[in-house]
């Protein structure tokens, strides 16, 4: 499966050894339908509000196996509501393609916007 990783699963960052082993395929973009926040320590992608334009975020596209995207769901805490794993529009040459990326679920009121990238 494709997926999207936008902050600290990206190469050189905090959390990507969990990608050990996967195959890199290439930098990406998306549409500019989302907004990047800093929650915490880490980003949290969402869709960009009505009341707000969005912004094309930078980030690298996986292929990874079936072992390692329950391993990424674990990580993003996909099971207790922290993250959803849906897919994600991108640039080209993935907008034909189905990814998938980790989108925050928390309230972002008061998180700083992170523009663009991590």
């Amino acid at each position: 499966m494709l997926v999207f990783v936008y902050g600290t699963l990206q190469r050189g960052r905090a959390l990507h050894q969990h990608l050990a082993g996967q195959h890199f395929v290439d930098v990406a973009q998306t549409l500019p339908d989302y907004r990047l926040y800093r929650i915490v320590w880490y980003p949290g992608l969402v869709d960009a509000p009505a009341s707000e334009s969005g912004l094309a975020i930078h980030g690298e596209v996986w292929d990874v196996d079936e072992t390692t995207l329950k391993v990424l769901d674990d990580v993003e805490e996909v099971g207790s509501g922290l993250y959803e794993r849906r897919p994600v529009s991108l640039q080209e040459p993935f907008d034909q393609s189905e990814v998938m990326a980790y989108f925050y679920l928390g309230d972002v009121e008061g998180c700083s916007d992170n523009g663009d990238r991590w």
